[in-house]
């Protein structure tokens, strides 16, 4: 299963993923780090994991983390131990994770402040998404990131794909809520939409991008046909077709 890989792994060149148990609602669902390198050797940790000593040691070899990034409103867990870690980092997070989260110490905020990975690493803002919290849905404000370079697509919770290398629990669970070996966001984010248009248009940018292979935060990932997969999956979750592939 997908959990036995709590390491360090390459995927692309420039790019390097890590995995770590994760429970959501008792399901074990897994969460993912995604590190990438840019020019001078600098690294960017998206949505960091709890860094034991042999993954610090691991990363000092790839180059000196230049960003740490909280890329939702829900996925900050380690973003202050990451920031005692790495001192001389930049804590970039989504808007509203100030208020969220005030014992934060935050350098910079997506779409407020100016921040320029250069042509090495793209994102946008996935406006109108929403997730359920069973009493009540919340916006996610997800920063949804590009790689050039190796052709990734990174999402956090946009999208899953769970399969059989997870617990059977999971499986069953992950069929139950429509992400069972399929790149789509699950029923319960299809319940609690409201604001289809700014979905499609998010989706949209996305699939304007050349991507073949996405990675998202809980789920396998995608090596090939990713855009198309994506594609289907939001037509799925939008009741309408999208626009053609490019």
């Amino acid at each position: 299963m997908i959990l036995n890989n709590q390491r360090l792994r390459e995927i692309d060149r420039n790019i390097w993923v890590q995995d770590q148990p994760f429970k959501y609602w008792g399901l074990e669902v897994g969460t993912r780090m995604t590190v990438i390198r840019v020019a001078g050797n600098s690294i960017i940790l998206i949505s960091p994991i709890k860094l034991e000593s042999q993954t610090q040691e691991n990363i000092s070899k790839l180059g000196t983390v230049k960003y740490i990034i909280a890329p939702n409103l829900f996925h900050y867990l380690y973003l202050q131990e990451a920031k005692k870690i790495y001192p001389q980092a930049q804590v970039l997070v989504v808007p509203g994770l100030a208020a969220k989260q005030p014992e934060i110490a935050i350098d910079k905020v997506f779409f407020e402040d100016e921040i320029d990975f250069g042509s090495e690493l793209e994102y946008i803002l996935f406006a109108g998404f929403r997730v359920s919290m069973i009493t009540q849905a919340a916006t996610l404000n997800e920063v949804v990131f590009y790689h050039p370079a190796s052709k990734t697509l990174i999402l956090t919770d946009t999208a899953f794909n769970f399969d059989r290398t997870f617990p059977w629990l999971t499986q069953l669970g992950a069929k139950i809520m429509g992400s069972y070996d399929t790149l789509q966001p699950s029923v319960l984010e299809k319940l609690v939409i409201e604001d289809k248009e700014k979905v499609q248009a998010s989706v949209e940018k996305i699939l304007s991008w050349d991507f073949q292979r996405v990675i998202m935060a809980h789920g396998s990932i995608v090596e090939n046909d990713a855009k198309n997969q994506l594609k289907k999956g939001y037509e799925w979750f939008l009741n309408k077709n999208l626009t053609k592939l490019k």
